[in-house]
């Protein structure tokens, strides 16, 4: 409900601002303790990216809730804003967007830690499951770029804003595409934000999405074997679906002023 993210805001917003605020039955500040400020902004920016990774990745409409708290936040608190960047881009590369290159000496576990696999007792993840909080994490990145806690200060410009999309939607598209990964990240991406560049970049926006079906979808499929067209079937349906509609669609779980009534 919208009443139970004010609280949610209000509270994280109070916490960050000096204020002492009541959890777990005790009284908290950051001001008793002189790194107090530092260490909250530097959990709570881990805890927004784990919320990416984990309830994203399984309830694909939480994207916008933590997304829309974590975007007034970072407005009024842009040190917590830097630090969840560091932290996505550490977790999910392709956030970047980066492919990580193996460099000399490198072993292979370290190399797929680079690459965002989680890696325990030299046995790593599951491809499936890498893939799912990579999903959630990049969903949630195309959440925030296009939303804005209502209740703000609408003067300033978003701390993050559209712009930022666009940018890793161009530098995306400039990288030789990977199998399984490049598609997902795309798919996700423009399903979420894909209506809020539409309507931001207009005519550029639809000349990348021609783009994407002529030259960048081709490029995928000449990486990808037989068993892995799944994520690339997708998004070509996606992509052709919004071409010949000229019309990409609102996003499954958009936060709509209704909402905010509840």
């Amino acid at each position: 409900a919208g009443s139970k993210l004010r609280e949610v805001f209000d509270k994280i917003n109070n916490l960050l601002s000096g204020k002492p605020v009541q959890t777990e039955g005790q009284t908290v500040s950051v001001t008793q303790h002189p790194q107090g400020l530092e260490f909250v902004c530097y959990k709570l920016a881990e805890k927004f990216v784990r919320h990416g990774e984990g309830e994203v990745s399984f309830h694909r409409d939480s994207a916008f809730p933590i997304a829309v708290v974590l975007s007034g936040i970072w407005e009024l608190h842009p040190r917590v804003g830097d630090i969840f960047l560091a932290h996505l881009h550490k977790k999910c590369p392709y956030s970047v967007p980066f492919y990580p290159a193996r460099k000399e000496g490198t072993s292979m576990e370290e190399y797929q830690r680079m690459l965002g696999y989680e890696v325990h007792d030299s046995k790593v993840e599951e491809q499936d499951h890498f893939l799912k909080r990579m999903s959630g994490m990049i969903r949630l990145y195309a959440a925030i770029i296009q939303l804005r806690w209502p209740y703000g200060n609408k003067q300033g410009v978003h701390p993050h804003g559209l712009s930022y999309g666009w940018r890793w939607l161009a530098q995306m598209l400039n990288l030789e595409p990977l199998a399984d990964v490049t598609a997902m990240l795309l798919l996700d991406f423009l399903e979420v934000c894909g209506n809020a560049l539409m309507k931001q970049y207009g005519i550029q926006f639809w000349k990348t999405m021609f783009f994407i079906q002529k030259s960048y979808i081709p490029r995928i499929e000449a990486v990808t074997s037989s068993g892995q067209m799944g994520c690339l079937s997708r998004l070509k349906n996606f992509v052709q679906k919004c071409l010949q509609a000229e019309e990409i669609p609102l996003p499954k779980g958009i936060l709509t002023p209704s909402f905010w009534r509840t």
